[in-house]
């Protein structure tokens, strides 16, 4: 089985450029492919053509100069121990690291200015690794990125967006370039079953995650359930009393038209945390994000409620962003804003996923390159790991004779080796593993050398079994699992039960949240990108989970076992014990 194995560092790396004196000169029409698809993505139809005079948005982004000094650098001031540590980098400092070659970004504006894009459309941002151009004409992007932009709706939700499944750049540029977005990448709209929740608002459902992906959340029938209390005395937070609430910061980020509701936050409070009434959020709209409060939906609700609860009075604010669209992207829209931000929250929750192999290469690169930027600034951000064991359906894929076989499905971004992947638990006295908690290897992006000590043992052991399903050289997720059944919330003032990994992720940054508010309050630096940290000096604070597996691609799925597995990561935390370690830096 063929899996896109690359180095992150590697393929965002430039290479020499030549004919650089005469840019004017070079042959634009010298195509080079960047992506293509070799059919429509799954569950998506052609429409056509857009209307006449449709514009699109178009972001680039130029690889910088030397890219292996933002991963250094992110490492350094990652690891207990190194002179860096704790000294992340300002929003200025990441700008000149990642900043492209003066000749690239020289290059690139003549490319533009050859195709008629003017000046005054063309934005420039983040060191000049980002160039965002407003207004393009679609006939102009097709001739630009020789694409052929067309409207694709998604079947059972009616989602419409303005993409192509193909693209090229030039000969001369091809290498310098990391992705054109929106181009290739058709994102993940709402699935039937959350539009159905969404006018349902309130009733106890089930919710299954498709295909196309979408946040991880299904409703349960069970009596028993799941709250703040138990928690709090689980993980052992309960003692802690945060101090740091004028420095210390929470972000959630809700896409898909998810939003919380303060009454629904108040009502919870109320019925779980009652010394926590006052909590709040502030609501930051992003792109067109929407926000209506009578409106409520699970997974924002979810997210702000148990947050709220775990890190009160730990300020917060909820990020609505647009995308997804038409036009847009969704992750691309957000950290374009938190990127440019002078001070960003210390710890990011984020619920959503799609499963890896749905989305283009590059572009995958880009967003995990992104997160990157978030670590060496010190957020640490958490993503869930998705809810469908190691993966939906089937998972038939055809290789390249037309052979077909299981490949299975980890999802992305919990991928990305700069994020934290959070999977998901039930029980106590033993906890195990929740049997949907996603899990298992990256065909993009291979091990980090955090991983070294610890995914190893956990392949030998395997052996042969699911030979071929899955890369052993890829990045293992996720790296932590938490409680994630039954969860009580509020929703529309009614209580309801709800589990999935969109339950562990806002649990486990709860967590974070107090360790970081604990660094604060000491007057040190915030924990920013934990993963170093987990698979290190953190392993002695975490819950090994050891029963338990994760079904899915007609298979049994992978075995939670003693040390790192592809079900529960390392496990679960323990607030004091990782308080306690803290400590004695």
């Amino acid at each position: 089985m063929r899996f896109h194995l690359f180095s992150v560092l590697s393929v965002l790396a430039p290479g020499p450029l030549t004919g650089l004196a005469t840019p004017f000169a070079l042959h634009w029409d010298d195509i080079r492919p960047k992506h293509a698809w070799n059919s429509v993505p799954e569950n998506w139809q052609n429409l056509g053509h857009s209307p006449a005079g449709a514009t699109i948005d178009l972001h680039i982004a130029l690889k910088a100069k030397n890219e292996n000094a933002l991963i250094d650098a992110l490492i350094e001031v990652s690891s207990p121990g190194h002179p860096r540590q704790g000294e992340h980098l300002s929003r200025e400092e990441v700008a000149e690291l990642v900043a492209p070659p003066s000749d690239v970004l020289e290059l690139a504006n003549a490319w533009l200015e050859h195709y008629g894009v003017h000046p005054s459309t063309i934005s420039t941002k983040h060191g000049g690794s980002w160039l965002t151009l407003t207004g393009v004409p679609v006939s102009r992007a097709n001739e630009l990125l020789s694409a052929s932009y067309q409207l694709y709706q998604h079947i059972g939700t009616n989602e419409t967006v303005l993409r192509t499944l193909s693209y090229g750049l030039p000969a001369a540029l091809v290498e310098h370039v990391q992705n054109v977005a929106p181009t290739t990448h058709f994102g993940f709209p709402r699935t039937p079953q959350q539009e159905s929740l969404m006018r349902r608002s309130g009733e106890t459902r089930e919710q299954t995650k498709a295909p196309g992906g979408d946040p991880g959340t299904i409703l349960s029938r069970r009596d028993q359930y799941v709250t703040p209390s138990f928690l709090r005395w689980f993980y052992k937070t309960s003692r802690y009393v945060p101090s740091a609430a004028d420095h210390n910061v929470l972000g959630v980020a809700g896409y898909l038209g998810d939003w919380p509701s303060p009454d629904d936050l108040r009502e919870f409070m109320n019925q779980y945390r009652s010394e926590a009434t006052e909590a709040t959020y502030n609501v930051v709209k992003i792109n067109g994000g929407g926000y209506d409060s009578s409106h409520p939906t699970i997974e924002a609700n979810l997210n702000i409620q148990y947050t709220s609860a775990i890190a009160y009075p730990t300020p917060h604010i909820f990020y609505s962003t647009g995308g997804w669209d038409t036009q847009g992207d969704g992750f691309i829209n957000w950290l374009d804003y938190v990127l440019g931000l002078w001070s960003v929250p210390q710890t990011i929750s984020t619920p959503y996923s799609m499963p890896e192999s749905t989305i283009p290469l590059d572009y995958a690169a880009h967003v995990c390159n992104l997160f990157a930027r978030l670590g060496v600034r010190g957020v640490s951000v958490l993503f869930s790991s998705g809810n469908e064991g190691v993966g939906h359906g089937n998972c038939l894929i055809q290789d390249s004779s037309g052979s077909s076989q299981v490949q299975f499905r980890p999802t992305f971004p919990s991928t990305c080796p700069w994020v934290t992947s959070v999977g998901g638990t039930t029980g106590y006295n033993p906890e195990v593993a929740a049997s949907f908690s996603g899990g298992g290897f990256s065909a993009y992006f291979p091990r980090p050398p955090y991983q070294n000590n610890a995914v190893p043992s956990f392949l030998r052991n395997l052996g042969n079994q699911y030979h071929s399903f899955y890369n052993p050289g890829g990045r293992g997720v996720p790296d932590i699992a938490l409680q994630a059944m039954d969860f009580r919330i509020i929703l529309n003032m009614k209580a309801s039960n709800t589990h999935g990994t969109s339950c562990s992720t806002p649990t486990a940054a709860g967590i974070i949240s107090l360790l970081n508010d604990y660094r604060i309050s000491i007057g040190r630096a915030p924990l920013g990108f934990l993963n170093v940290l987990l698979y290190g000096r953190f392993l002695e604070g975490l819950n090994d989970i050891t029963s338990g597996s994760n079904p899915g691609c007609n298979t049994d799925g992978f075995s939670a076992v003693p040390g790192w597995d592809p079900v529960t990561g390392l496990g679960s935390l323990d607030f004091e014990k990782l308080l306690t370690i803290l400590t004695r830096w």
